[in-house]
């Protein structure tokens, strides 16, 4: 038998095809969750961040810092003062932006890039 034949008398899963389609297929489950549990977060956030509190900064700093990095860091510690909803939401939005990876984050909401650019020079609502 040849090294390319597949060995009938193998367990499930041990081919190396195999394997790397279970990858995808984790990947794909991974990506559905972090939208589905992403997006409304992104939306409850993004409404936070139209008010005008210490919480509503936060948000939008953090939101800002996804929307881009380099032009609006964001220092990690800050998450600790948010309140535990906010917070989860955050981590939610996180994971949506890094393993759904479909879109720029702003781009989830509707005249995304015209409320984060007024976020980003200080306005809001």
């Amino acid at each position: 038998m040849s090294s390319n034949t597949v060995n009938s008398s193998s367990p499930a899963g041990t081919h190396p095809l195999n394997d790397f389609f279970q990858q995808i297929a984790e990947l794909d489950t991974e990506r559905q969750a972090a939208t589905v549990a992403g997006i409304p977060a992104l939306i409850r956030l993004a409404d936070v961040a139209e008010r005008d509190s210490g919480q509503a900064n936060t948000v939008r700093s953090f939101l800002l810092g996804l929307y881009n990095g380099y032009r609006f860091p964001f220092n990690l510690t800050r998450l600790r003062g948010l309140d535990k909803a906010l917070f989860d939401d955050c981590i939610a939005v996180l994971t949506l932006d890094a393993r759904a990876t479909a879109q720029e984050v702003h781009q989830y909401l509707e005249d995304g890039a015209d409320r984060f650019e007024r976020w980003a020079v200080g306005g809001v609502l």
